[in-house]
């Protein structure tokens, strides 16, 4: 009887734990769903950057990490110091993490084969972010903006700004500088220009007193703003040192043309040339409103994220995403399908209305 009982005890006691643990689960909150794929995979997004020495990536990475995160997915996030082993190693690693995508601005277009075969390997797609990647099949698509517009957009500033058209026998002394000659973006930002100035050039109203014109003449490595200045520094030495007047600088962006107008602040004399740039960085715009730049291509980074996320969520889910251009961005191995937001042109007259009360900048960023 007494075992029974001792039994009957012992069983009771099982089904209140269980009962116990029952209720406990049913008030545990369940996880946090993500976004199915297609797989059912990782939803983790690999998101490779070049640098943070320059102010636009640091707000192309926060901006897309930001904007796929609240799409639901997981961001590995990297920038690599400009320093192409380490963006290497930092992609492999992506890889091996199980990435389901890959969305790379690289440092040089075409030091990236060996790692996208990888890529290729594990059926990882790869989009390449605004500066185009070459020689590699593993390129699925591209996001970027109109980068010849945005060249042609510096050329007409210049035409407008001189009034090219009505110039007549008068001559204009222009210098040239580009970006770094690793990054496929100089040849549309450069030829777009050159597309608007060549007339004007092959007439003599556009003259280059230093003579440097070739794109690889006047590129500068890493678009680094020392290197420009350092540059510049020496052609108003060696050319307009006797007084000779510098009437415009094309700067294809806003680090190379801070790193001119810094020159010109330490080495010129003459009336202030025009000046061009791309990027709206602070510093630049700052340089707009107190008349040391004429003009800064502006490219909502913004838009750039949001169409990018958008290309991500459709690969995630098996679906198209979206493009606008198939003819254009050719890589060395055919054509990549991408989608060119649009650049427009920021000078003094309407810096207020893109940057400003577009939530872009504060008033606070352009006034610290």
């Amino acid at each position: 009887m007494k075992k029974l009982l001792a039994m009957l005890l012992t069983l009771s006691m099982v089904f209140a734990l269980s009962a116990c643990g029952s209720s406990q689960e049913s008030e545990t909150p369940p996880e946090e769903e993500t976004p199915a794929t297609e797989e059912g995979g990782s939803n983790l997004v690999g998101v490779a950057m070049p640098t943070k020495d320059l102010q636009r990536w640091n707000q192309d990475g926060e901006n897309m990490k930001a904007q796929l995160e609240a799409a639901g997915y997981t961001v590995d996030l990297q920038y690599a110091a400009n320093d192409i082993p380490t963006q290497v190693s930092q992609i492999e690693n992506m890889i091996a993490n199980g990435c389901e995508v890959l969305v790379i601005a690289s440092i040089d277009g075409e030091a990236l084969g060996t790692v996208l075969d990888q890529a290729k390997e594990k059926n990882i797609p790869v989009i390449a972010y605004d500066r185009l990647i070459m020689g590699s099949d593993a390129v699925s698509y591209y996001a970027t903006f109109d980068n010849w517009d945005v060249g042609v957009k510096q050329g007409e500033y210049i035409v407008d700004a001189l009034d090219l058209e009505n110039a007549g026998d008068k001559t204009y002394n222009i210098e040239y500088i580009t970006g770094d000659p690793g990054d496929n973006n100089i040849n549309f930002f450069f030829d777009g220009a050159i597309s608007v100035l060549q007339p004007y050039i092959d007439a003599g109203t556009l003259v280059c007193p230093s003579g440097q014109t070739e794109k690889q003449t006047v590129a500068t490595a890493n678009w680094a703003t020392d290197a420009a200045q350092s540059r510049f520094e020496n052609i108003l030495a060696s050319y307009y040192a006797d007084g000779t007047q510098l009437d415009v600088v094309l700067a294809s962006n806003d680090s190379t043309a801070l790193g001119v107008a810094n020159a010109l602040a330490s080495s010129y004399t003459g009336e202030y040339p025009v000046l061009t740039g791309q990027d709206c960085d602070i510093a630049n715009v700052k340089n707009i409103v107190a008349g040391l730049q004429s003009m800064s291509v502006f490219k909502d980074t913004r838009d750039l994220a949001a169409k990018t996320v958008e290309m991500v969520d459709a690969l995630m889910k098996g679906t198209e995403p979206p493009v606008n251009d198939t003819e254009t961005y050719d890589n060395g191995t055919g054509v990549i399908p991408s989608y060119l937001c649009e650049p427009k042109a920021c000078t003094i007259d309407n810096y207020q209305e893109l940057l400003i009360d577009s939530g872009y900048y504060t008033e606070a960023d352009l006034n610290g």
